[in-house]
């Protein structure tokens, strides 16, 4: 792709936009940047510019688009734009960030995708790569845009590199010759209804992750669910599976509590599932899924085993952040949205403590009141979502609301007795507090820390409301689904 001398608009400055204006600057294009926020919100990633960019700030103008030769869309930013409309009519391209990486890589591409389990798979499947001593990039929407990886010094631009991509279906929506050697799709549940009208609208972006694929490549489903199972006769690569609840004549699955394999004319005993450290049957598939990448590269089934029975997890995904007075504290920062909270529920047995709430995605909470009734001691609500969380789980179990996240923490500290766990796990966006879900992860984990420090909340403050601020429109990563 050339891109010196062309007039090149990014939309939106968060960290996927950032790192593709630095990008298209260091190789001569000419860079427009616009942006619903004003200048003086922008102030941090316009310091980490790497070149004169024209800033086109405080809204986006119809001029600036049709002066673009090319449009780089932040993934935060919907297509449905008025203005991208207008650009689409004028047949002006508009990729993601992805895409334009993808233009100036080589190596092979292992693409991750879903509802729930993007992040921990894609890490996953890194830490076997990095057991087996292959050459690896995690990038994506784990956290480090796929552009950045162009010119990593342990990428080194070889045929040999393994780039796992974790991608939103907000990245999805706007690809075009991006291929997936290796595409999994770990599931589809119901997300992102404030952004999609509707849900086959969402399925259709997901399955896009196999749009470039041929007879060469591969793509990985779960074979349990059912919206990515009736795939399998869609696709033009080859197709393995992965289950937990049935055995499979070709892929990866459980039986009498092993995980075990159909592979390549043989059958494989790898390990017993009481091996594996990570917690819940969503985390049982997403090991499922990365077994099944490693079978594809021909990893040694050892190798993978020891990765399987080391690995404890990342951050802000089920992570155990303390232990304090016999209570457990787990960080589910991650769980964006209902289908996500729900598996975390299911992960445990003991009584909890359960802290949601936040910017509401569309979703229909009352999904959750089994797994909350009889279970869940105390149900702590935060965020502009509260009210409808209330309302729609009235009954379940005692509500209460807290005005932020530190006084959440203290009202759940004040709740436990020893052998509770508390649980944050939101089932929510969180822009309505928090810059994303990492932030809103690290003010659990800094509360938490603070436990025994800080007297706990008077009965009267319970019946505060949360305190809500303005959303951004360009988050800086959130896009999870």
């Amino acid at each position: 792709m050339r891109v010196a001398n062309r007039n090149i608009l990014v939309v939106g400055l968060a960290r996927s936009g950032l790192a593709a204006a630095n990008f298209l600057l260091a190789r001569g294009a000419r860079v427009t940047i616009t942006d619903i926020k004003r200048q003086e919100a922008l102030q941090e990633p316009i310091s980490q510019l790497q070149g004169s960019a024209r800033l086109s700030l405080g809204g986006h103008r119809l001029e600036d688009i049709l002066n673009a030769d090319m449009i780089v869309l932040s993934p935060g930013v919907t297509t449905q734009l008025p203005e991208l409309l207008e650009a689409t009519r004028q047949d002006i391209p508009i990729y993601s960030e992805v895409e334009l990486a993808y233009r100036f890589l080589q190596g092979r591409v292992i693409g991750v995708t879903g509802s729930n389990g993007k992040t921990t798979t894609t890490t996953l499947i890194g830490e076997l790569l990095r057991k087996s001593k292959r050459p690896c990039v995690v990038a994506g929407n784990i956290g480090s845009p796929l552009i950045h990886s162009v010119e990593a010094p342990d990428a080194s631009q070889s045929p040999d590199t393994n780039f796992v991509v974790e991608l939103s279906s907000f990245q999805l929506e706007t690809i075009d010759r991006f291929r997936c050697n290796i595409a999994l799709l770990l599931n589809i549940t119901p997300d992102h209804q404030d952004r999609y009208r509707r849900f086959e609208d969402y399925i259709e972006a997901k399955q896009r992750i196999f749009l470039r694929q041929t007879s060469e490549d591969f793509a990985i489903l779960n074979a349990d669910n059912p919206h990515t199972r009736r795939m399998r006769d869609q696709l033009h690569s080859s197709v393995l599976l992965f289950s937990r609840k049935q055995s499979l004549e070709e892929g990866v699955f459980v039986q009498k509590g092993m995980i075990q394999a159909n592979w390549s004319g043989r059958r494989l005993e790898l390990m017993s599932i009481q091996e594996i450290r990570l917690p819940g049957s969503h985390n049982l598939e997403n090991v499922l899924a990365a077994a099944t990448v490693g079978l594809v590269l021909g990893l040694e089934p050892q190798s993978m085993v020891q990765t399987f029975q080391s690995f404890a997890g990342v951050e802000h995904r089920l992570e155990l952040v303390r232990q304090w007075n016999g209570v457990s504290f787990y960080n589910d920062s991650k769980a964006t949205n209902i289908d996500s909270a729900s598996q975390a529920l299911q992960a445990f047995t003991e009584p909890l403590l359960l802290i949601m709430g936040g910017q509401d995605k569309g979703g229909d909470f009352e999904k959750l009141h089994p797994l909350i009734s009889g279970r869940v001691k105390l149900l702590i609500l935060i965020g502009s979502a509260g009210d409808q969380i209330a309302g729609q789980l009235q009954g379940a179990a005692e509500i209460v609301r807290a005005r932020d996240m530190k006084e959440a923490v203290r009202f759940a500290q004040q709740g436990s007795i020893p052998g509770d766990v508390v649980l944050l796990s939101p089932g929510c966006a969180s822009f309505d507090m928090f810059d994303d879900f990492e932030h809103r992860g690290r003010a659990f984990k800094q509360a938490v820390e603070q436990l025994g420090s800080v007297p706990a909340p008077s009965d009267g403050s319970q019946k505060q409301t949360s305190q809500n601020r303005d959303e951004p429109e360009h988050p800086s990563r959130e896009h999870t689904g």
